[in-house]
């Protein structure tokens, strides 16, 4: 029999394992774990014991900066410089790399490097990005693992900024990159590039309608459409749209007016040929591309030829200097619509004599018109952006300090806290956006602390239950939350349905006065609350263990907070507690593993914290669901064990919920949601709860819960970091 079956080609191009075809395209239904596991050892290339904080403390920062601002003024014959100049171009790289950022759910940003790989390589709005990296590359190449892409993009930015006269706030390195495409972030729905703006919203009228956790109007854009909501200019409208946006990654007004203005103080839009003339985007590029896409058949070497959004021309007189030129133009003349050659809408000047124009990018003796997209528009006509316009131009030195900040919170508002930040030009002061904590005390006696807690009369579910609460915000997306600042007692979060409020008042009145008779930090008492109760539920269990602590964490004040910027991380939904705020799109075991992937922890991790939990007894609102056990309280194995027992009965129930049954009485045993049956009818899910269903891993179940539930309390302790 012919081995090649068919005259096919051997490889297993369609199989139900490969890119083509996973699992989820045989079974749309089935649960994807894929999140979890994106970005594992196996795909880093770096050594075991690589410590990539310690390689960036060793860096030479000052012989970086001066190579990457030698760069910007080294024009190459395969991508010259406007104006001999790559200031606009690194700008532009830094900024798209940062704009990917929203608030929802803290995904997207700068701070992984994601912007090398698809989709965001590959998206419209990012077009010839590539060749910034390219340029780029030399640099990269020279200081290798401790200058990570995601610090030298931002940086090539940043330092354009100061070469062309910009006193700029600050830079912090300590961004690590990854090594493949971020596929647990939500971009959209649509199957193509651009499509109508209507997809992302209940009411294109009303840009707070947008569904979350979006933030740009488009599939492929990082913002709002240059040109206007769906193409169609109208700059009132897009002021709506621009305010909602820039808001979506916490900017207000005032800092989305000097981010407008000031990021198109210099550089230019390039739109100067035919689009159809241009080459796919580098996913779609033949392997002699070497990932170069976009191709200008007629760019010739010539800046003034190069193609990115289809918009042409330069928004101000000097576009390499940093000075008030956008404004001049921007208010000091009459615009009007009119189409690039590219044939997008833009805006031009009426009646501006050539003289006023800038240069040319390639050829100083000439003069190119300049442009005004529809959102440069919007500052103009919308009231609010218009009067912050007027004291920016009243107060140059105010706008440029008020864009170098609205800059550096753009690049950096996805790193965390500033403890996460490292170089020379970290700025001392604190921002408020950077969820600032104090330091701890350490000195404390700890076990004085605990005996304390455990004589409290408070109970370890209720103490369980706050810790858990307390640390289950935060964010590996952007690294906010978690329990470091015990902002559970502060609003917004004191009164958040899912941190039950009454039982969250009680235990914390009893843990705020050991924590100040200790001279502890009531988060630190918080954790250990939480610690009390898990190694009373391992004793119970007929176990011995103590649950590691680190003592350090301080306590946030409200003056410390942005309560409105820490509403997005409110638990809509929480699967290790049974709870769901309301019914969503997604459904409970998919928020259940949103949650784990932004906590960090993997599949094993997941499977041990929520068999844990819920014999624990800590379910929201003391719910039975799931609660498959006889010993409550007891930190056991029982609800894998009853779980994959097949003398039991799986019964739906009209409300949504289950029934678990005795085969052979009929009688109900246990209740249960979705969200715990899943651990048996999903099959990798299955796989981790039947390694510790099993006789021989009662310890090990007990080890990895509270490896796992450390982990958790411990993931914003950043100071903990070499």
């Amino acid at each position: 029999m012919d081995g090649d079956i068919g005259g096919g080609c051997p490889f297993a191009h369609g199989s139900n394992t490969s890119t083509e075809k996973p699992v989820t395209k045989w079974w749309p239904k089935a649960l994807n774990l894929d999140i979890l596991h994106q970005h594992g050892a196996r795909t880093d290339p770096m050594d075991l014991d690589y410590d990539h904080r310690a390689a960036v403390k060793a860096l030479d920062h000052a012989a970086v900066k001066a190579d990457v601002k030698a760069l910007l003024t080294d024009s190459q014959d395969w991508w010259p410089a406007d104006w001999g100049h790559y200031g606009g171009l690194m700008i532009r790289l830094a900024w798209h790399s940062a704009g990917s950022y929203r608030m929802g759910d803290g995904r997207g940003g700068a701070a992984t490097g994601n912007i090398r790989f698809a989709p965001l390589n590959s998206w419209p709005d990012n077009a010839s990005l590539d060749k910034a990296r390219r340029l780029l590359w030399p640099v990269k190449q020279k200081y290798g693992n401790a200058l990570s892409w995601a610090d030298l993009i931002i940086l090539s930015g940043t330092v354009a900024y100061e070469d062309m006269g910009l006193k700029t706030f600050g830079f912090g390195y300590g961004r690590a990159d990854i090594w493949g495409p971020e596929t647990d972030i939500n971009w959209g729905a649509e199957d193509e590039w651009l499509a109508d703006s209507a997809n992302r919203y209940e009411d294109l009228d009303q840009p707070s309608t947008m569904y979350n956790p979006l933030a740009s109007v488009h599939m492929g854009l990082i913002y709002v459409n240059p040109e206007g909501v769906n193409g169609i200019p109208d700059p009132a409208l897009t002021a709506k749209h621009v305010r909602e946006t820039f808001s979506r990654m916490a900017m207000n007004d005032e800092e989305t007016a000097a981010l407008t203005c000031g990021g198109h103080t210099v550089g230019k839009a390039h739109g100067g040929g035919d689009h159809a003339n241009i080459g796919v985007e580098p996913e779609a590029t033949s392997v002699a591309e070497q990932g170069l896409g976009w191709a200008n058949p007629g760019h010739d070497k010539k800046a003034a030829n190069a193609f990115t959004s289809g918009i042409e021309g330069a928004w101000t007189k000097h576009p390499t200097q940093w000075d008030m030129g956008y404004f001049d133009y921007l208010f000091n003349w009459e615009w009007e619509l009119t189409k690039s050659p590219a044939g997008a809408n833009q805006w031009k000047p009426v009646d501006m004599p050539e003289e006023e124009m800038p240069v040319d990018p390639t050829d100083p003796s000439k003069r190119a018109m300049p442009l005004m997209t529809d959102a440069d528009m919007a500052m103009k006509v919308d009231p609010v952006y218009n009067k912050i316009c007027q004291k920016f131009m009243a107060d140059p030195d105010y706008f440029a300090d008020t864009f170098a900040r609205a800059w550096f919170k753009l690049t950096h508002r996805d790193m965390g806290p500033k403890a996460n930040y490292l170089g020379p030009d970290v700025p001392a002061e604190d921002l408020v956006w950077q969820d600032p904590v104090p330091a701890g005390s350490t000195s404390y006696d700890v076990a004085a602390v605990k005996a304390a807690i455990a004589d409290s009369g408070l109970s370890a579910s209720e103490l369980i239950a706050t810790a858990w609460d307390s640390a289950r915000t935060y964010r590996g997306s952007d690294k906010r939350g978690g329990a470091n600042g015990a902002r559970i007692r502060l609003a917004p979060q004191k009164d958040w349905e899912a941190n039950e409020p009454a039982r969250l008042s009680k235990v914390l009145g009893v843990l705020e006065k050991i924590a100040a008779d200790a001279k502890a930090s009531i988060a630190d008492v918080i954790v250990l609350g939480g610690n009390v109760g898990v190694e009373q539920a391992i004793k119970a269990a007929g176990h011995d263990m103590e649950v590691p602590f680190a003592a350090g964490r301080g306590d946030a004040t409200d003056e410390m907070t942005d309560a409105d910027s820490f509403s997005v991380l409110e638990p809509l939904a929480d699967g290790f507690r049974n709870y769901e705020k309301d019914k969503y799109a997604s459904s409970p075991e998919e928020l259940m593993l949103d949650r784990a992937q932004l906590l960090g922890i993997t599949g094993a991790e997941l499977t041990v914290l929520l068999g844990g939990m819920r014999v624990l007894g800590t379910n929201f609102d003391g719910s039975k669901h799931g609660v498959f056990t006889d010993r409550e309280g007891q930190l056991t194995n029982d609800f894998f064990v009853n779980l994959t027992d097949m003398n039991n009965s799986w019964v739906p129930v009209d409300d949504g919920t289950f029934e678990i049954r005795d085969r052979a009485s009929g009688k109900v045993k246990w209740t249960a949601t979705s969200v715990d049956l899943v651990f048996g009818s999903n099959s990798i899910l299955r796989a981790y709860a039947e390694v510790y269903a099993q006789n021989d891993n009662t310890g090990k179940f007990v080890r990895d819960f509270v490896a796992a539930w450390v982990k958790v309390m411990n993931a914003d302790r950043f100071d903990l970091q070499a």
